[in-house]
């Protein structure tokens, strides 16, 4: 039998190092990864718990923007009443009749405006009608949300903008599509009444107005223009809701609300 193997080299001995050193190099390590794991706890603290830069709050604000048409209630978008001026410096308001439930893109406009509106990305179509102080002209206003400003402004350079009665053609088309709320000044509001039609946009909402008379007279009739812009309420209420809908405000990080 040949000699017993030797015993195994203790590893300290191998790197040269004594037991006392060993211990040394050990205590070195464990206190650099401690403080590299300070450093780094640190670091995600002081990000989680900084101001938010103007960049990131303009995203928040651009998403905020973005939800209104969900997280606002319908009140909210359609206002109850909207100041407009008709011809003269006096204020007059248009008062709210009804808001319309349904929101799919497809059921508020016609059809070629709908493959418009759903070629950019149309989410939905929000509608209310309104009539005039004097209750003698009906305006149906549609908010179209898309999902950004890009997209609304393409939609928006390709709807046709506004026109006055087709005589002898029948309704005004395409157009936004009218809704007439039974047991108030917009009941005889039809699809066959339309005489005008506006669009407008605010940052990634376009907003669509159709008007007719509160008679409910078939645009097909009138044989010769009203005095006056007898329609000149549309748009200035058209463009209240856009400027309402599309304007930013300060981010509050700490409201649910909002996502900073």
């Amino acid at each position: 039998m040949g000699p017993p193997p030797p015993p195994p080299r203790n590893p300290l001995t191998v790197l040269g190092l004594t037991g006392r050193q060993w211990m040394v190099v050990a205590l070195v390590v464990g206190c650099c990864y401690l403080v590299t794991t300070g450093i780094a706890m640190t670091g995600a603290w002081t990000t989680y718990n900084r101001e938010p830069t103007n960049a990131e709050l303009q995203v928040a604000a651009n998403k905020e923007v973005a939800r209104r048409w969900q997280a606002w209630p319908a009140s909210r978008i359609f206002p109850e009443r909207i100041p407009y001026r008709p011809v003269g410096d006096h204020t007059e308001y248009a008062s709210r009749t009804g808001i319309v439930p349904e929101t799919r893109c497809d059921q508020a406009v016609d059809e070629e405006i709908a493959l418009t509106l759903g070629k950019h990305g149309c989410r939905a179509v929000l509608r209310a009608t309104y009539v005039d102080q004097l209750q003698g002209v009906v305006v149906t206003i549609g908010v179209v949300a898309f999902p950004d400003p890009w997209k609304a402004d393409r939609a928006y350079k390709e709807l046709p903008g506004s026109q006055g009665p087709d005589k002898g053609k029948g309704s005004v088309k395409p157009a936004l599509l009218a809704a007439a709320f039974p047991g108030t000044a917009s009941a005889k509001f039809t699809d066959e009444a339309r005489q005008d039609r506006t669009s407008d946009r605010g940052g990634p909402y376009v907003v669509l107005t159709t008007s007719g008379q509160a008679d409910g007279r078939p645009a097909s009739e009138i044989k010769k223009a009203r005095p006056g812009e007898p329609f000149a309420v549309a748009p200035q209420i058209g463009h209240a809701v856009a400027r309402s809908l599309s304007a930013k405000a300060l981010p509050d990080c700490d409201d649910p609300e909002w996502q900073c």
